[in-house]
């Protein structure tokens, strides 16, 4: 990393400072003045645990950041109970004898003083920040896992700050005197983004440290870069300008620049290896002049800071300087002026942590039976009210959806307006059969498939010769032996023994043949309708589709005028269905954020003038949808008029005609092609399984001649035997076959004859029948699965 000396150079933010309060008194008399002594003596744990959490955040007793954390988490937590349960101002009948006094972290000599709880809140979810940004500054980050927990720490922090920024910083000044500044909305914006930046800093680190691209290295450092820079924009206008000391604002101005041309100088590398000399030149020129502007204001910064600026800026002339003199020499491009360069692409790694979850009271059992019945009765009936408004309303916003989709669709809009412009579009399930068949390869892929066909039908045949020259082979050997020894051949015939094998192959031959016609139709019928399914092959496939163009013959030249209102129009319609989205999401929002709950616990009046108050906070939502209705359905009736108009001027009725032509074309080019598809596959498995059985065959057969050739030869010494004189004895008794005959030990069995000579007939193991072979399921012999499969292929495909 160029600057890898900043990996201990981070800012971590001090503690808010207070003043002693005692909650357990004003809080206890609070209960039995308004409720009882009974509650107020049932609730002293609670009141207990309450002040004592109050003293620890006070005392700071524990050093331990960790500690520190869920001690402040669990403060907060038990004042979102205190809120809904006492009202703590300066009102008569509320909690006011309870002041919350805080110091500002940044300027110690300011303070705020209020009796409201906001204040007391906001603070609380301040040092919550702040611990979590000293726990992400005292890890290790010299190790990949240190720098990982530190960035986590640091996400805690924004996380933390970027919560007070939505739900206290403005709640904490409402109705009272002005607050610090440390916790307005601009100061913790201010501090979420330079944690988020100190927090992407740790991932660049890591991402320098694991060796990643130079691409990606560049694009999380340019986020390091703006997240630093927004923080410096914040730092450097009101009202922060003149709160921070000068340090801070040089260190983060400083921070900001560095990895800027950090990004500079890492998306310079990548433009190297891709030989973008001109734009690299230009880029380690704006990183180098970012560098040296900064440095002019670097007074008073740290040493380490200054040195990682330095070594950056040296390795960035050092590219720059190459990177000049190869363009000089080689190159000879313009370098761009850094205004006309685009931004430096970024990635954001991190982002602020929902703290949501963490700070949920909704579980807490804190002061839990300090409800009354009638309040919680109050709060169901009340609820109750806004579901029903909601619901109301909801229901209308998907009407008035439904009722434009319908009315739209009956005009043919916007489909009519996208063919002027070219776009047309297919209907949904049309456009899924065609990319279906896109996907399996199209019409342009069948040629292959065919090739596919003849590649197999040609094996197949090739297998089957040399199966049927096999069998001839041993039959002219027998044919040459039966000659040479006449009578004393006694062994059968081969065409005898081979009479299955033989007609198995002319059935398969036969198979063969009648495959082979069918891959002449197949092949036929994509020629012949290779024109109608080339239609499939374009892409997109709405450039098929015919575009919704001008009348040849104009008199008024009003066309772009037409075209142009109805335009319009629809983009009004449009944006009134966001706007009803946007509604709907809006009530959703004020009911999760309505809690009359405080209000209900410490009214003295009647409900139902409460209720009425309340529930009037969404009429002007709801007079919102209203008009939005309104204003549809008047946008409806000018659409429905200028669509007339425009369908009469573009003679859209003869459009649709050609539409829907080309529809059925390209439904009638998919039938055709799946067609062709299924007769080709039917094809490839017939083939598959006819090699198969072919092949099971060619081993018999094979097995048949092996079995021949052992036994000629025990034949032929047997006849030379004979013809020599020897065992003269044995032949006159066993006739022509001897009757004992041992084998030695290095010859094979003989087979087994039969001892009559006047009907000579081999014995197994010549060779096993194909029936004996059949798998179960198959009944049609002898050629097992094969003839089967493949009489049923061929009675399909030959329906082509």
């Amino acid at each position: 990393m160029a600057s890898s000396a900043l990996s201990n150079l981070m800012l971590a933010i001090h503690e808010k400072k207070t003043s002693s309060v005692d909650l357990y008194r004003p809080l206890r008399n609070y209960i039995t003045f308004t409720y009882s002594e009974r509650e107020a003596q049932l609730l002293e744990d609670d009141l207990e645990t309450l002040n004592q959490l109050r003293s620890d955040v006070e005392r700071v007793p524990d050093p331990s950041p960790s500690a520190r954390r869920d001690l402040l988490i669990s403060y907060y937590k038990a004042l979102c109970l205190v809120e809904t349960r006492f009202p703590i101002s300066p009102e008569k009948h509320h909690v006011n004898a309870v002041s919350f006094l805080w110091h500002d972290t940044f300027k110690q000599k300011q303070k705020a003083t209020q009796q409201n709880i906001h204040l007391e809140k906001a603070a609380v979810l301040f040092n919550l920040g702040a611990t979590y940004s000293q726990i992400g500054l005292g890890h290790d980050r010299t190790t990949v896992d240190g720098r990982r927990q530190a960035s986590h720490a640091f996400i805690g922090a924004a996380g933390a700050f970027a919560y007070l920024r939505d739900n206290e910083s403005t709640k904490a000044s409402i109705g009272q005197s002005s607050t610090t500044v440390d916790v307005s909305v601009e100061c913790v914006g201010m501090l979420e983004r330079l944690m988020l930046a100190q927090a992407q800093e740790c991932v660049f680190e890591n991402t320098i440290a694991k060796g990643s691209t130079p691409g990606v290295c560049a694009k999380i450092a340019r986020q390091v870069g703006i997240y630093y820079e927004e923080a410096l924009a914040a730092l450097t206008a009101p009202p922060l300008k003149d709160h921070f000391e000068k340090g801070w604002i040089s260190h983060v101005q400083l921070k900001a620049a560095l990895f800027y041309s950090e990004a500079c100088y890492r998306y310079g590398m990548e433009l190297h290896e891709k030989e973008e000399i001109a734009e690299e030149i230009a880029r380690l020129r704006s990183g180098s002049s970012r560098l040296a502007e900064a440095k002019k204001s670097s007074r008073g910064a740290p040493a380490q800071l200054i040195e990682a600026m330095n070594k950056l800026e040296a390795s960035i002339n050092c590219n720059l300087d190459r990177a000049v003199k190869e363009n000089d020499r080689v190159y000879l491009m313009r370098v761009p002026s850094p205004a006309s360069l685009s931004p430096l692409p970024t990635f954001s790694m991190v982002k602020p942590m929902n703290m949501t979850e963490i700070l949920d009271a909704s579980k807490e059992k804190m002061f839990a039976i300090l409800v009354p019945d009638s309040s919680a009765k109050a709060l169901s009936r009340y609820t109750e009210m806004v579901d029903d408004v909601i619901r109301t309303q909801a229901e209308r916003l998907q009407q008035a959806s439904e009722l434009t989709r319908v009315r739209l669709k009956e005009m043919d809009l916007p489909d009519s307006i996208l063919a002027v412009d070219g776009h047309s579009t297919l209907p949904a399930d049309l456009r899924e059969d065609v990319e279906a068949v896109q996907i399996s390869g199209g019409p342009a892929s069948l040629e292959a498939e065919l090739q596919q066909l003849r590649d197999l039908k040609r094996v197949n045949q090739e297998l089957l010769v040399h199966t049927e020259e096999l069998l001839q082979k041993e039959a002219t050997e027998d044919t040459q032996f039966r000659s040479q020894f006449g009578t004393r051949w006694t062994r059968p015939q081969s065409s005898t023994l081979t009479k299955n094998l033989q007609d198995r192959l002319n059935r398969f031959a036969a198979n063969l043949k009648q495959a082979g016609e069918s891959d002449v139709k197949i092949e036929r019928s994509v020629r012949e309708n290779s024109a109608l399914m080339s239609i499939l092959d374009r892409r997109p496939i709405e450039s098929a589709i015919p575009s919704l163009a001008k009348p040849m013959m104009s008199l008024d030249a009003t066309e772009d005028a037409i075209v142009g209102t109805l335009k319009q129009s629809l983009r009004q319609l449009e944006n009134l269905g966001a706007q009803r989205a946007g509604l709907e999401d809006m009530l959703k929002e004020m009911k999760r954020k309505d809690d009359i709950l405080p209000k209900l616990m410490t009214i003295t009046g009647s409900y139902e003038d409460m209720f009425r108050k309340e529930i009037s906070k969404y009429d002007h939502i709801c007079e919102d949808i209203s008009q939005n209705i309104e204003v549809q359905e008047q946008l409806l009736r000018q659409i429905q008029a200028q669509n007339e108009e425009f369908s009469t001027v573009f003679n859209l009725e003869d459009y649709k005609a050609s539409r829907e032509k080309c529809y059925n074309q390209i439904q009638a080019a998919i039938s055709k092609y799946r067609e062709i598809k299924e007769n080709v596959n039917e094809g490839l498995k017939f083939y598959v399984t006819l090699q198969d059985a072919i092949t099971n065959v060619k081993q018999q057969c094979s097995d048949f001649v092996m079995t021949r050739s052992i036994q000629c030869r025990e034949m032929i010494e047997d006849v030379q035997r004979q013809m020599s004189g020897l065992s003269f004895q044995d032949r006159r008794n066993s006739g022509p076959y001897p009757s004992v005959h041992q084998p030695t030990a290095t010859s094979s069995p003989p087979p087994q004859e039969t001892h009559n000579p006047s009907h000579p007939h081999p014995q197994a193991p010549y060779y096993r029948p194909p029936e004996q072979l059949s798998r179960p399921g198959y009944s049609i012999p002898p050629y097992g699965p094969a003839t089967a499969t493949a009489l049923s292929i061929l009675a399909t495909r030959l329906v082509l």
